[in-house]
């Protein structure tokens, strides 16, 4: 905002000499594009035109497409739809990414980790585009006889690559975006191994989130910007599940009508929730931070009192621990890790409300610790007194200079520095955990200077009123994801849980009202 408002200083008292000089600048720039652009088709040959002409079927029309020779054609097509320009090259990027193109991002000022960690919130190109694609690379000359020749009936008298087979197949409906079943039949007869690339796309497509318009004031806050997982992450973790451990993001309605095959069956076994006690519960919460760089969070206490008074009200022994150092940290996990009242509970509970970035949380003085480190003293072999029993994790993490937004609301966590590598995947490759984020990759989320975060808060006020209602966890997040995306008005949110629990997860009903 400070540049702006000197801009503007300025701008009255050179108006006259320096409007000129804007014009002709502004002219320059976007022939330095278009010469950028040239650069790329420079370097891309026929078959790479057809590639992306493949990839923007769903972008610019049929038509448009088979008339163009060449990838500047491509690109003014893309221009004149202002799907494409100088200040929002990205589309191009992802499409030189996806046709392994990298060495040409540098004419974008991309690189290669930048636009991995962008895809989950600027993804242009749909996964079934990606699939198609995908497949295509993967089917050689003897596969594509193959397949030919079983769609003989329906096949033109002419020679075809992959692509354009997979092209043909689309153009006559008979795959599509929610149907893959004729790809499926014919992998499975010709080319088993294809098979895993439609069953990832499955699970992609039924974990993709569905997230409100982002408001470009959002996307442009000040330096500083975290998430808590990168595209990378969700990826790694998403291949290390199987299908129906998968959790939709779209709502309540699609999760009880719309997601049988992909999701739980609400028949489907129960976790045990009837012994002594309900479990551990842990809180870390972190308010004031010994290094200078990591601010005060103001409104924490709120969300610790709340999920003090929540989960106490569900059964379970609380135990609160304020401002935590890493060395204090690791004391709380290995007390945790062999805690002997894990034999007679049902259930574990470890909440964080601190500063983080990049899959990890920060301690209160300083140091960056990873949420699969945290997370990986709690699996079967290193707590065997949690083995076969559900282990929750809610992660409010914030970033580290605090936003003064309107109504006193900071902002808790944003975008990575495309600089920093992702981290591994962030939930143990095992059953029985679930993971849930205050925002998905590439968002911020929220919290109020004294009424809490958005997703906390959200969090506390759904297990209040749907456990009494015998409602599922999942249930409840998705509840969760739907209240939280409907606050802000031009600033949005979206939460992200994971997980791999095996069965539903119901808490008993508690005898009194919270």
């Amino acid at each position: 905002m400070g540049d702006i408002l000197i801009s503007e200083k300025s701008g009255m008292a050179a108006a006259s000499q320096g409007l000129s000089m804007s014009s002709s600048s502004h002219d320059n720039g976007r022939e330095n594009f278009r010469e950028r652009l040239l650069d790329i088709d420079y370097n891309l040959g026929d078959l790479e035109v057809e590639q992306l002409k493949f990839l923007c079927q769903d972008l610019v029309s049929r038509k448009n497409l088979e008339k163009c020779s060449s990838a500047s054609d491509i690109f003014e097509h893309l221009l004149a739809g202002k799907l494409l320009s100088e200040e929002d090259p990205f589309l191009l990027a992802e499409l030189l990414y996806i046709i392994k193109q990298n060495s040409l991002l540098k004419y974008l000022h991309y690189t290669k980790e930048q636009v991995e960690n962008l895809l989950p919130t600027k993804r242009k190109v749909s996964l079934f585009r990606n699939l198609l694609y995908e497949m295509s690379e993967n089917i050689d000359s003897d596969i594509l006889k193959s397949m030919i020749f079983l769609q003989k009936e329906s096949m033109p008298k002419m020679q075809m690559t992959s692509l354009s087979f997979l092209g043909h197949l689309e153009k006559q409906a008979q795959i599509g975006e929610d149907d893959v079943k004729v790809l499926e039949d014919l992998c499975a007869k010709v080319a088993p191994s294809l098979g895993r690339k439609i069953e990832k796309y499955k699970k992609e497509k039924a974990f993709q989130v569905v997230t409100c318009p982002v408001d470009k004031e959002t996307e442009s806050l000040p330096q500083g910007k975290e998430e808590v997982f990168s595209c990378s992450d969700v990826q790694q973790f998403l291949g290390a599940l199987p299908v129906n451990s998968l959790f939709c993001n779209s709502g309540i309605s699609k999760f009880r009508q719309g997601f049988s095959g992909v999701l739980p069956s609400l028949k489907s076994p129960v976790y045990k929730m009837d012994r002594k006690c309900r479990g551990q519960c842990v809180i870390i919460n972190n308010h004031s931070f010994t290094v200078t760089s990591l601010s005060e969070r103001r409104g924490t206490q709120k969300d610790a009192e709340c999920l003090t008074h929540v989960f106490k009200w569900l059964g379970f022994n609380v135990n609160i621990y304020n401002d935590v150092t890493k060395e204090n940290l690791e004391e709380v996990l290995i007390k945790f890790q062999s805690h002997p009242d894990h034999a007679d509970g049902d259930c574990f509970v470890f909440c964080v409300l601190t500063h983080g970035k990049f899959g990890a949380v920060y301690s209160s003085d300083g140091v960056l610790i990873p949420i699969r480190e945290i997370m990986s003293h709690f699996t079967a072999l290193q707590c065997p007194g949690l083995a076969d029993k559900p282990k929750l994790f809610f992660i409010q993490a914030c970033q580290g200079e605090e936003i003064q937004l309107s109504v006193s609301i900071e902002a808790d966590a944003i975008n990575p520095e495309p600089t920093h590598p992702p981290l591994q995947n962030s939930v143990p490759n095992e059953a029985d955990f679930l993971l849930g984020l205050a925002t998905v990759p590439g968002y911020v989320s929220f919290r109020h200077t004294t009424e809490g975060s958005w997703y906390i808060q959200s969090l506390y006020n759904h297990l209040k009123d749907l456990v009494p209602r015998h409602e599922d966890i999942l249930s409840i997040l998705t509840a969760v994801n739907d209240d939280v995306s409907r606050r802000g008005g031009t600033r949005k949110q979206m939460p992200q849980p994971a997980f791999t629990l095996r069965k539903i997860l119901i808490f008993p009903v508690p005898q009194e009202e919270l």
